[in-house]
């Protein structure tokens, strides 16, 4: 009589630690075997990522052994940190996903699933709701996980449907790493970093970004290509993606699902972006990290708040310094308010009501111009310009993004750590340009040629005393030479700042015009026929760039307004950002034309100048006694050696004074450096300058400090006139147009 065998009795669940769990046969190790498969290729696809950013970089990364082992070895460490995260999607997978049908028949089971998961969502939606007040428009991205897990309980692991199943998963996914590895190579290639900032806000403004990338690219053929290499990955490695499990429970697979909630959580609180920044060669740094695991740290700090990341001093101490770094010949406080930085700027005699128009060119650094060394002549009209205008050597502009360059020249203020005043919340009715302007019975317009939603353009300049123009207030009948993505051809733009400019003086008032460009950009497409250089090229772009500017002051020259109005051109910022230091001052260096042959003399400056101090310099040249909260100055009126610049990225605050830059970084950290201006490299300062440090810490805290509490804006008393200096009183500032300043 044969003994009757039992049936093998599973241990309490609470029993089994997950050491015991993977053991050769168990069935966790065989149901979490496809992450040793998505590890391997990730890492694979890293590396080769890593190795062609290597070579794109040439010359700024010298291959010694202590580069390339630094470069590789903190690489892999970033790479098997984000690993961490980029699983997380097959994680979910392989644990909820049943091994078996159950009791409860599947679509049953499926039912109540989804029922479960949608309360769950609702719930989080809701917890939103009342602790933030988000509402759904902003809150959307909750719905992603939740669609993507609510059909993995429809079918079972280890059946044919499971294997099509995780075949399918796995195919996105590596399409999706191939995918963002190749984009990797086109944002290194245009910026030489890795994503970024940029990069987050390009996520935000799809149809701008995706149009400027079709219109740029073969992107069918890549996208082709990129599918080939999919396959090809897929048919290589698809022995390791056979569906095994032997019996795991739903609550044994949570386990590991714990374990990798405790190794994210760790990692988000024990690693951060900056670690990788050890080295004196950015590029070096750079290529140590990951991208993807830099892209969501810049989308953490797209709000980092000064007083929590950054170096501080006492409030009071650092109001205290920045009254009196603000404090200048012309200028009189006009509270004993320690932390208010209203003054009265006066000036002598009457205000020259002149019409103005501000030029802020896209991407037009100062490399391009003849007139800097220059050897491809694509500035031919700038470069003749130059010799009939107040022309200005040594400009740095705030940043390396539009947002930056229009912050500084309507608010003149030192660029925020994360967000631009541009895009940020509680951003309406601040101290501007244009206001001042306007109380002076001027029509200030923000004049673009794209659509101003994009970077919150419209937004920012319609509620901050400026009328919003974009491509959509173009007049129908009025012929277009070219547009592309980001919007028509500059002589296309500067068309419809006629149009405003005739408009605004038929109504017999004086204008105030901010015209951005946009042709400085990629795809760089321009109208045929009106440069020698090919469409479609940077040189091509700033060649066109410079023409239509010639051609726009050809035609304005025909008005009846144009011996009584002031053209100031600039840049929003440079044409590339990279260098080997964290903050390198040649990719910073725009040039400035203040043009207006009737009322200014020609002259070059060569004194240092921030992109904060032309609109406090402009209002100089028209003689206006105002009331101000600028953090720049008027040139003309500052004694030599108080010179300073703000350069800046959306994290490292650089302050630029007597050839020393500090730059103030996130965590506390600083760095401080005597730049060389025309390679952008820099030598560390020993012993540091800690008054330097100081100043640099006040300006930016300050300035941090005063938006978020909601004083940098503009307040009713801020119209009241000022009275002008009585000719000839003692203390009258000297003239602008008769100060002497050093030629280079």
């Amino acid at each position: 009589m044969t003994t009757p065998t039992r049936a093998p009795v599973d241990p309490p669940l609470l029993e089994l630690p997950v050491s015991s769990a993977f053991t050769p046969t168990s069935s966790l190790r065989q149901r979490f075997r496809p992450l040793w498969w998505l590890a391997i290729t990730y890492l694979a696809i890293s590396f080769a990522t890593r190795v062609v950013l290597l070579v794109m970089s040439g010359s700024e990364v010298p291959h010694t052994p202590l580069n390339l082992l630094y470069a590789f070895g903190v690489g892999l460490g970033y790479d098997l940190v984000t690993f961490i995260y980029v699983a997380w999607p097959l994680v979910l997978f392989l644990w909820i996903v049943p091994t078996r049908s159950g009791r409860v028949a599947p679509p049953l089971r499926w039912l109540l699933y989804a029922i479960g998961l949608t309360a769950a969502c609702a719930l989080c939606i809701g917890a939103l709701h009342l602790m933030y007040h988000a509402s759904l428009k902003q809150s959307w991205p909750v719905l992603v996980p939740f669609l993507f897990v609510l059909p993995l309980a429809a079918f079972t692991y280890t059946s044919r449907a499971g294997q099509a199943m995780l075949n399918g998963f796995a195919v996105l996914l590596i399409y999706g790493l191939l995918f963002v590895a190749a984009s990797e190579l086109v944002f290194w290639n245009e910026f030489s970093v890795r994503f970024n900032f940029i990069a987050v806000d390009y996520l935000v403004y799809t149809t701008e970004v995706v149009g400027n990338i079709r219109e740029s690219y073969p992107i069918g053929l890549w996208l082709a290509l990129l599918a080939a290499a999919t396959l090809v990955v897929f048919a290589l490695s698809r022995r390791a993606l056979r569906v095994r499990d032997d019996g795991s429970r739903f609550w044994q697979r949570g386990k590991v699902v714990l374990l990798w909630l405790v190794l994210t959580v760790v990692s988000v609180a024990a690693v951060n972006g900056s670690m990788k920044d050890r080295t004196g060669n950015n590029y070096v740094n750079e290529l140590a990290g990951n991208g993807i695991y830099q892209f969501f740290n810049a989308f953490r700090s797209s709000h980092l708040d000064y007083a929590k990341f950054y170096r501080a001093l006492p409030d009071d101490e650092a109001f205290r310094r920045v009254r009196e770094m603000l404090k200048t010949p012309e200028a009189t406080y006009l509270s004993d308010d320690p932390r208010d930085l209203t003054r009265a700027i006066r000036r002598v005699g009457p205000e020259k009501r002149l019409n103005v128009v501000l030029i802020s060119v896209e991407s037009l650094s100062g490399d391009y111009l003849g007139t800097f060394g220059n050897q491809d002549h694509v500035t031919p009209y700038l470069d003749s310009l130059v010799g009939q205008s107040l022309f200005f050597d040594n400009l740095y502009a705030n940043g390396t993004r539009t947002v930056r360059g229009l912050e500084a020249l309507a608010l003149s203020v030192p660029p925020t750590p994360g967000d631009s005043l541009v895009k940020a919340h509680d951003n309406e009715n601040l101290f501007s340009l244009a206001g001042i302007f306007n109380d002076r019975g001027y029509q200030s317009d923000f004049v673009y040629g794209g659509y101003g939603q994009f970077d919150n353009m419209n937004y920012f300049f319609g509620h901050n005393g400026y009328r919003a123009v974009d491509r959509r207030d173009i007049p129908k009948g009025m012929p277009i030479h070219g547009e592309n993505v980001w919007g028509v051809a500059d002589e296309d733009l500067y068309t419809l700042a006629l149009n405003q400019m005739d408009q605004i003086h038929t109504e017999g008032k004086p204008f105030f015009l901010h015209v951005m460009t946009t042709s400085n950009h990629r795809p760089y497409t321009f109208p045929e026929g009106r440069v020698k250089q090919a469409n479609g090229t940077r040189l091509g772009a700033v060649a066109y760039t410079d023409w239509a500017i010639g051609d726009f002051i050809r035609r304005a020259r025909e008005k009846p307004y144009f011996d009584d109005t002031v053209f100031v051109i600039t840049a929003d910022h440079c044409a590339s950002s990279a260098g080997k230091t964290s903050v390198p001052v040649n990719r910073y260096h725009v040039p400035l034309w203040i043009y207006a042959p009737k009322h200014i003399p020609p002259q070059r400056v060569d004194r240092l100048m921030g992109q904060v101090d032309i609109a406090p310099t402009l209002l100089g040249l028209l003689n206006f006694s105002y009331r101000s909260r600028f953090f720049g100055y008027d040139l003309f009126q500052l004694e030599p050696g108080r010179e300073r610049a703000f350069p800046a990225t959306y994290e490292k605050l650089g302050y630029l004074h007597h050839d020393v830059l500090t730059v103030l970084e996130p965590q506390r950290k600083l760095e401080q450096m005597k730049p060389d201006y025309a390679t952008g490299d820099a030598v560390p300062l020993q012993p540091q300058d800690e008054e330097q440090i100081a100043q640099a810490v006040a300006y930016y805290q300050v300035a941090s400090e005063l938006f978020k509490r909601g004083q940098l804006v503009r307040r009713p008393e801020d119209s009241t006139p000022v009275e002008p200096l009585p000719a000839g009183s003692a203390t009258a500032p000297a003239p602008a147009s008769s100060v002497s300043v050093p030629a280079r």
